[in-house]
């Protein structure tokens, strides 16, 4: 059988959001079991490029561990894509973590913009308007929906 690294060492917590269309954050934390010299490395394939790409610009903690990533100009694509975070260290094998995301999932929306209130005193009726938020995977509006708080002062 293949020696798959120490138990524990692998990563955990490991999350991903996207956010003002096109950035996206990977963040994960050290494996409990894991020895103080672990360092990780991100790697990722999205289905619009077959191409593994490492991180290129790591999180680093305290101790200079790679604890998460950044990226820019993520294209989402309807297939998941493939991230898998591998380790090393002097003392021992590390486990690997891989997960496949569907990158629609985690996109955080921004707020809506232009918006708009015209308010009729004699009529008591107001008109509000927006637009709706940038999104980086679809341009259908019937994917949204909109709550209006109105709070009296």
């Amino acid at each position: 059988p293949v020696f798959a690294g120490t138990n524990g060492s692998a990563i955990e917590n490991f999350s991903c959001a996207i956010y003002n269309i096109s950035l996206m954050n990977c963040t994960w934390q050290a494996g409990r079991d894991a020895p103080g010299d672990t360092q990780y490395f991100l790697y990722w394939k999205n289905p619009s490029n077959d191409d593994v790409m490492e991180c290129k610009h790591y999180i680093k903690d305290e101790n200079g561990r790679n604890t998460g990533c950044r990226f820019q100009d993520v294209r989402i694509e309807t297939e998941k894509a493939y991230f898998l975070v591998n380790g090393s260290s002097k003392h021992t094998l590390i486990q690997f973590y891989d997960e496949y995301i569907p990158l629609y999932k985690i996109e955080k929306l921004m707020p809506p913009s232009n918006i708009t209130v015209n308010c009729d005193e004699i009529k008591h009726n107001c008109i509000i308007q927006w637009q709706r938020p940038q999104i980086r995977h679809s341009d259908k509006d019937k994917c949204f929906k909109y709550e209006i708080d109105i709070r009296h002062k």
